[in-house]
């Protein structure tokens, strides 16, 4: 079916879309579809009529077949051109087609015809479907509204979310700085905490109160100090402050560090004071050497770049307090070396020169640690015209040892001139080492010449042995069953020992320094003694006993560390007056 309406004014606009209406309205097309149809053939029209001249509508309905037979369906085609005559004649039609579920009407109905019943149904269908579309257009927005208000609640909980998210990247940053934090703190402690076990360890390795100063800058450039002075107070315990910053003449006055810079410095336990004139761009850190009594000096730093932050200056501070303990300790086993030394070598008898008898001793202290003051040699006559030779070794070391053995020595001395033999004269300095000092123990062996007598008597005390040269050159040791050491909580008689003697023969008495190595033990060096003694010809003991006796010291100290001390007493017998 075609309809054909001529349009060239508003009411026959008017009418075409009426009929429109009602012939989609007719043919079953749905009412959102059919208000669709009629607004766009609506502003269509109203275009057409804009522009002008005689327009016209054609409607067709009919059945379009793009497949088979069954899938064929009714379509409404509305078509809008210009007329024949008109000027607008050649422009391109305007085209809408909709489906038509119902069947299509009669080609000869009027849709909307001229009578005013049809026209006002046709508006009242219009109407109904406006209201339709409405009422559709009204779930539409509740719809919209519901899914708008979702869509807003989403929107929130995203933006919580991400709010959320954000904190919690933000505690997590946090988290990861300040775990970087501590653990620079962390490693920063523990290079501190290496570097001090390290330094002090290098500081307490000298016993030179010098060495250790002259290592401390060493130490300290140039990752903690770009300078270091040491300045020492002298034994006097005067202040040269002229030449020194002022910050270090008030570090050495309060015993506190001072700190010398433009701007405050504050750390921990340090004063701050303006800068020194003698470098005003420069900061000076001043630290005293603390002591129980007073300070021994002050250390003054400057910083190797940045100042330093509180704890480099704790740090700085300890290590200070460590090498004014490890100076400390070195000039006080100074001073007691220096007195046990002291006293050893004045108690150090000049050996007699009996007839008959040749005498040549050598007495070296330990050159490593505190070991010096506990061995010493002795000869002496007798009033019977006999004369004592003795070597003896106090346990221990330093100044006790060396007052032990000159009380030892003075005993020994004033029991040999009632007379007795060697064992004898042991025995009772046993006694009176046991009660004299109980916590003290002492070695010694004794040998005793007569210029009347062919033989010798010697005793010994927990001593090693007596090694005997004879006039043919045969070497030998005097291994006969010694006492124990004297001293010990042991009641012991000592028993004496002879020897014949014949011109010419060399007896050894020695301390254990001599021979005694840590990796060795004692018995190959004996044996080396041995060696060296018998390694002389006969003139050399005869004429120089002296030179015989350095002759047997350089082989055997080759290798010593000199950790002990040593005593050597050559004794030469020439024979009978």
């Amino acid at each position: 079916m075609t309809r054909t309406w001529q349009i060239a004014d508003v009411t026959d606009a008017v009418r075409a879309r009426l009929a429109t209406a009602r012939l989609a309205a007719a043919c079953g097309v749905p009412p959102l579809e059919r208000t669709r149809l009629t607004a766009s053939l609506g502003a269509q029209l109203r275009l057409c009529l804009a522009k002008g001249g005689v327009w016209r509508l054609t409607l067709e309905t009919g059945t379009v077949s793009p497949a088979p037979p069954e899938a064929a369906r009714n379509v409404l085609h509305a078509v809008v051109t210009p007329s024949l005559d008109d000027a607008a004649a050649g422009q391109p039609p305007w085209r809408v087609t909709v489906p038509c579920p119902e069947t299509v009407p009669d080609a000869g109905a009027d849709v909307a015809g001229d009578d005013p019943q049809a026209l006002a149904e046709a508006l009242l269908g219009a109407d109904e479907d406006t209201a339709l579309v409405l009422e559709r257009l009204t779930e539409q927005e509740g719809l919209v509204d519901f899914h708008r208000e979702e869509l807003q609640q989403t929107n929130q909980g995203v933006v919580a979310l991400h709010a959320e998210l954000d904190a919690a990247g933000r505690a997590q940053r946090e988290a990861f700085a300040a775990e970087r934090t501590a653990r620079t703190e962390a490693e920063n402690a523990r290079r501190r905490l290496t570097f001090l076990a390290d330094a002090s360890a290098v500081l307490t390795a000298s016993l030179d109160h010098h060495e250790i100063v002259r290592r401390l800058p060493g130490l300290l450039v140039p990752e903690y100090a770009a300078s270091v002075d040491v300045w020492l107070f002298d034994q006097e315990g005067e202040r040269p402050a002229p030449a020194h910053p002022a910050a270090a003449v008030a570090a050495a006055r309060t015993g506190r560090p001072q700190y010398a810079a433009a701007q405050p410095g504050g750390l921990p336990g340090v004063d701050d004071q303006p800068p020194s004139p003698l470098g005003p761009d420069r900061p000076l850190l001043c630290i005293p050497l603390p002591t129980r009594q007073a300070p021994l000096g002050v250390v003054t730093l400057s910083p190797p770049g940045e100042p330093w932050d509180p704890d480099d200056a704790v740090m700085l501070v300890e290590l200070t307090r460590r090498a004014s303990t490890a100076i400390d300790h070195a000039q006080r086993y100074q001073h007691n070396r220096d007195i046990a030394e002291t006293l050893q070598r004045a108690l150090l008898t000049e050996l007699p020169a009996p007839p008959g008898l040749a005498l040549a001793a050598r007495y070296l202290p330990a050159t490593h640690g505190l070991n010096i003051g506990g061995d010493w040699y002795d000869a002496f006559r007798q009033p019977d015209g006999g004369v004592i030779a003795v070597v003896g070794d106090v346990t221990g070391h330093g100044l006790r040892a060396a007052v032990m053995m000159s009380q030892l020595r003075t005993a020994l001395r004033a029991y040999a001139v009632d007379g007795g033999s060697p064992g004898r004269l042991l025995t009772r300095l046993h006694t009176f080492l046991h009660h004299l000092q109980p916590d003290l123990f002492a070695t010694a062996v004794i040998a005793r010449f007569h210029p009347d007598d062919p033989t010798m008597t010697w005793a010994a005390a927990g001593h090693p042995p007596p090694v005997l040269r004879t006039p043919d050159g045969r070497v030998r040791t005097l291994d006969a069953k010694p006492g124990a050491m004297l001293g010990i909580p042991l009641r012991q008689e000592i028993a004496d020992h002879t020897v014949p003697l014949a011109p010419g023969t060399t007896l050894a008495l020695y301390t254990d320094g001599l021979v005694e190595r840590r990796a060795q033990g004692i018995d190959p060096g004996i044996a080396r003694l041995a060696h060296a003694l018998g390694s002389f010809a006969p003139p050399e003991l005869e004429t120089d006993l002296e030179g015989s006796a350095d002759g047997i010291l350089r082989p055997l100290l080759s290798d010593s560390e000199r950790d002990d001390d040593v005593c050597l007493l050559l004794c030469h017998f020439r024979g009978p007056a």
